[in-house]
């Protein structure tokens, strides 16, 4: 039997063993995508207590894998989400640990006791107390800056609205004492989601930022370019797109105009007019992210605030979502297409939710290599629901038979907890686990080994540096 969550935690080779701890155990972290406040890193956020930072403020904002796995316990949504006492809520947590078997929950949170707190208990009621008074005890001196450093976090991507004045960004760029470089990272899915009632909201907010009147779509995009060049002064150099579910048909400036204007006058959307829209936006922003050298992701596949009742009570982004099943693949190929055409389709990621699209997704961002430029367009990690063993799992694998796994980017938090750091952990010792049993099966010469090493800590780190231009 295995000792539970060791130095060699999911590693069970010799090779497994030496790939990690003489190669991705030392490398760096670049969290390219994730969704922490800018003001917390910059006021360098000391939290209360462990429940603050393991489970959430109690204002709707935390760790949603929980809150989920707490509501499948059938406990009341404010012990979750809400106004409860922080101890209550950690006692509540701590006594469902044990139930939380075969979930990669269980293994986070220990991992999170481990690498932040040196706490190596198991969670669980017995050792509340315990936990709790060391965690606390720590916390005294472990801010969220000190909770990067501890993990060597060379650069952070933020997730940003275009109308962000980037305050803090600002103040980042000028805190010397800062040793983790933190990036804004665009996301206009407000700009591109004109179904939405808020849409015509949002853009009004826009005018205002850049000082005129919008008489047409030309002005829109004019105003989106000129947020892309500000937040390119501001150090960022990726975007980030929900597409959720991916629109997109060849149509005429003319004809993405009286979309446009159709919903500033809040009049309904169609899903054909959603193509249009949201075709010419995505087509002329990818333009506008080559020109600038920056990196584009599309996030494919949620389907969004499932439960009307939980959305009227609580609001949206506070773990209702689920998996999208809808069919994409020829207007996300016209997508890319009609960006590559004329050669102004920037580095780009693609994410998909569901399982199922892992091979079509990947096989397809192989037709859109360019030469000069490791994998151009790329399959990101496994995302969100998927990113547990089984889902990266499947994810790696198909990489390796239908891609070049060797230059992948590796993982990402895309996390709101500053706990979330030992998820790269996780991925990679499940990368050299896969990795160890190619050599130890006799797939991978063991005279390569040194080669293997190295892409190890190209995939860790060194990728996502050349290719983030970091």
């Amino acid at each position: 039997m295995e000792k539970f969550m060791d130095k060699d935690f999911l590693l069970t080779t010799e090779t497994a063993k030496k790939l990690y701890h003489e190669h991705a155990e030392k490398m760096p972290i670049i969290d390219y995508h994730c969704h922490l406040q800018p003001k917390e890193i910059y006021e360098d956020k000391k939290f209360r207590n462990l429940t603050e930072v393991w489970l959430g403020a109690g204002d709707r904002y935390g760790d949603h894998y929980k809150w989920r796995a707490l509501r499948a316990r059938g406990y009341n949504e404010d012990s979750i989400s809400g106004p409860w006492d922080d101890r209550e809520k950690y006692d509540q947590f701590v006594e469902s640990m044990p139930y939380f078997v075969g979930n990669p929950l269980y293994h986070w949170s220990h991992l999170e006791m481990q690498r932040y707190f040196d706490i190596y208990d198991i969670i669980c009621s017995k050792n509340a107390d315990k936990i709790w008074n060391e965690a606390n005890k720590k916390l005294e001196t472990l801010t969220a800056r000190q909770m990067m450093y501890k993990f060597n976090v060379k650069t952070v991507c933020t997730t940003d609205d275009p109308i962000d004045d980037l305050h803090y960004h600002k103040l980042m760029n000028e805190d010397k004492s800062l040793k983790t470089t933190v990036r804004p990272a665009f996301r206009p899915d407000k700009a591109i989601n004109c179904e939405l009632s808020w849409y015509a909201d949002w853009v009004h907010q826009l005018e205002k930022v850049v000082g005129y009147e919008f008489k047409s779509l030309n002005d829109l995009t004019k105003a989106l370019a000129s947020r892309i060049d500000y937040f390119h002064s501001m150090g960022s150099r990726l975007s980030d797109h929900a597409l959720d579910v991916v629109h997109y048909c060849n149509a005429s400036y003319e004809e993405a105009n009286e979309v446009f204007k159709k919903a500033m006058n809040h009049e309904e959307i169609s899903e054909h007019e959603q193509d249009i829209y949201k075709g010419y936006i995505l087509v002329f922003l990818g333009k506008e992210y080559n020109k600038h050298g920056w990196v584009q992701q599309y996030h494919i596949g949620a389907l969004r605030n499932n439960s009307e009742k939980m959305l009227k009570a609580i609001g949206p982004d506070t773990g209702f979502d689920a998996i999208e099943d809808a069919v994409y693949m020829e207007k996300l190929s016209a997508l890319l297409r009609a960006q590559d055409a004329t050669d102004e389709l920037p580095k780009t990621i693609l994410y998909c939710l569901n399982p199922r699209d892992n091979y079509a997704l990947t096989v397809l961002a192989g037709c859109f290599q360019k030469e000069g430029i490791k994998s151009r367009v790329q399959v990101g990690t496994a995302w969100w629901f998927l990113d547990q063993l089984d889902g990266m799992r499947q994810n790696l694998e198909v990489q390796m038979q239908v891609a070049v796994i060797s230059q992948s980017v590796g993982m990402l938090t895309d996390s709101r907890s500053f706990l979330a750091y030992p998820r790269h952990e996780y991925y990679r010792r499940l990368l050299c686990q896969m990795f160890g049993n190619l050599v130890e099966s006799g797939q991978y010469p063991v005279e390569e080994l040194d080669t293997l090493g190295k892409i190890v800590e190209d995939i860790c780190y060194n990728n996502a540096k050349e290719f983030f231009g970091f």
